[in-house]
């Protein structure tokens, strides 16, 4: 195949300020279609940015149950094509078999993880129960997101897209993925962990985005035990995270943060030592 399509292009704008009007250019980001194939079936047709997408396949297969680990995914091409980019994959037999079973189309627009659904029964499925012993200083939580905004190099050039990442206690930030749908950054993170080994119970996610509902399933379905976001939860949201056992962290910004649900995994004081 060819070189896929770049993360950004600079298009020319004309700007405008009280000083006055001027003429310059702006980094915007792509977006292109991306399908996803099994066994050349198309399940599922994303609008995404075209990058990392080896690990937008794994990690959307992962989330949508097609897999259980990135070692079923017996083949993965990217094949680029006039109208967009397919992602070909194969799985090992047992799993294409249940795949056909529950087959169903999906055609979801830019942040629309949910549309098309044909099954409203699938929609809302429980994603598996969080366990874990994990607990986190507040303060040391608390510098998250600003840490984050330092990996975001796609967004730095052009202010357009969101930001999925992965937070450890000893390291900070260890892994960030970029999209313009907030669903596929977070697919995207999912895979660059399962990739890599990286055990998600550890750590806790962080997101640019809202927390909807499918962001909840998404990373339960991770394995990380704690979601943070700057901005706050949906109702449905706060449900499921409460259902299967997340700490849900919302309205995350420079003076603090927000924790809606399981915040017994948050150590909000220093402990004071005597003697």
């Amino acid at each position: 195949m060819s070189g896929t399509p770049p993360a950004h292009l600079s298009v020319p704008v004309t700007s405008w300020r009280a000083s006055g009007a001027a003429r310059g250019s702006r980094d915007i980001p792509e977006e292109t279609a991306i399908a996803l194939t099994y066994g050349r079936m198309t399940h599922a047709v994303m609008m995404a940015t075209p990058v990392d997408l080896e690990d937008f396949g794994v990690g959307f297969s992962l989330a949508e149950r097609i897999i259980a680990a990135p070692s079923e995914i017996e083949e993965l091409e990217i094949v680029e094509a006039e109208q967009g980019i397919e992602l070909r994959m194969s799985v090992a037999g047992g799993r294409m078999d249940a795949l056909l079973h529950r087959r169903r189309f999906l055609t979801g627009a830019t942040g629309c993880g949910l549309c098309g659904m044909e099954s409203l029964a699938e929609a809302a499925r429980s994603p598996p129960a969080v366990r874990g012993a994990l607990r986190v200083p507040a303060d040391a939580l608390a510098v998250a997101p600003a840490a984050l905004s330092e990996w975001q190099s796609l967004n730095a050039a052009t202010h357009a897209v969101h930001a999925a990442g992965f937070w450890t206690e000893p390291d900070g930030i260890v892994l960030v993925r970029e999209d313009v749908g907030r669903h596929n950054a977070l697919d995207k993170l999912a895979g660059a962990l399962a990739r890599r080994g990286i055990d998600a119970s550890h750590g806790v996610v962080v997101l640019t985005s809202r927390v909807s509902v499918e962001m909840v399933q998404k990373t339960a379905m991770i394995g990380s035990p704690i979601i943070m976001a700057v901005s706050a939860p949906t109702a449905l949201a706060l449900r499921v995270a409460t259902e299967v056992g997340i700490t849900l962290i919302g309205i995350a910004r420079g003076d603090g943060f927000e924790v809606f649900t399981h915040p017994d995994r948050i150590v909000l004081e220093a402990p004071v030592h005597v003697g």
